[in-house]
């Protein structure tokens, strides 16, 4: 399980390595994304706080990177941070985010990315649920639900 110990590993030493890699030019990213899609996980932007479509969904399935497909989280890692946006404990799989650290608007924060296809997916923090200690804070429009069939 990963922890901020590993996190800050990540974001100064360098991140694991993907298992595939995903590159399109800027007309094929544009093509394929919708244009906030494409603000959001190409120039680094943000959605405001409560807006995303899937800040408060909670059924189960498996997040996905919406520009590569890449699974990124589990619906079981998702809670209801108050946040405004959709929040994980964990990735899938370590491999799955890159972390780089971010400087920007005068904060210091650790910046989370598709480690397929270097798309901008939000922002990591040490103020999370236990055993983790980890809140993966992620744009709506950065990641997909594949919903899975629960049976009762």
């Amino acid at each position: 399980m990963l922890n901020w110990k590993h996190i800050m590993d990540f974001a100064v030493n360098g991140n694991p390595e993907p298992d595939t890699r995903v590159e399109k030019s800027e007309a094929e990213w544009r093509e394929q994304l919708t244009p906030e899609q494409y603000r959001i996980t190409r120039q680094k932007g943000t959605e405001a706080p409560h807006t995303g479509a899937l800040c408060s969904t909670h059924d189960a399935g498996i997040y996905s990177c919406i520009c590569c497909d890449t699974k990124l989280f589990d619906s079981t890692i998702k809670y209801d941070s108050s946040s405004g946006w959709p929040s994980f404990t964990q990735p899938i799989k370590e491999n799955a985010i890159k972390y780089e650290k971010d400087t920007t608007f005068g904060m210091v924060r650790v910046e989370i990315i598709c480690n397929t296809c270097d798309a901008h997916l939000g922002h990591v923090f040490p103020d999370g649920p236990e055993p983790s200690g980890l809140r993966y804070c992620v744009n709506s429009e950065s990641i997909k639900i594949e919903k899975q069939n629960v049976e009762s």
